[in-house]
């Protein structure tokens, strides 16, 4: 049971730490805009609280890695790889076509994020079927 509480605790954790470092990705863009009007300045100190954030985000995912069994942090870890090489052809390829003028828009960070957070979920779903 104590086990139990302390994964709660460490999921909770790493929610709040993934929480509070998109909202702060979001201040950096839409604060630049719309609140201090592109002011330099103010924009790389807001960069720099996200820096920050997002390490500790990292550290609270590190964190929750560290408690769960050989075969959550397995699946976990596989998921993971998946997820790291899938963005990196899929983005590289993405990249490579707008630079080479195959599609017409600009390839946007945004949807090399969601392609990998849709990876990820993905990649955890199947393997969790696969090992359970």
């Amino acid at each position: 049971m104590e086990r139990k509480s302390e994964r709660l605790r460490r999921v909770r954790l790493l929610a709040l730490w993934t929480f509070v470092w998109t909202i702060s990705t979001a201040l950096v863009v839409f604060g630049s805009e719309f609140i201090w009007n592109g002011t330099k300045g103010l924009t790389v100190f807001a960069l720099g609280i996200n820096i920050l954030l997002g390490i500790g985000m990292i550290l609270a995912h590190r964190n929750f890695l560290e408690i769960l069994d050989e075969l959550e942090r397995k699946i976990q870890l596989e998921s993971m790889a998946i997820t790291l090489g899938l963005t990196l052809v899929i983005g590289l390829a993405y990249s490579m076509l707008d630079v080479t003028d195959v599609i017409p828009w600009d390839a946007e960070i945004s949807f090399l994020v969601m392609f990998m957070g849709i990876c990820y979920m993905l990649a955890i779903f199947m393997n969790t079927r696969r090992y359970r």
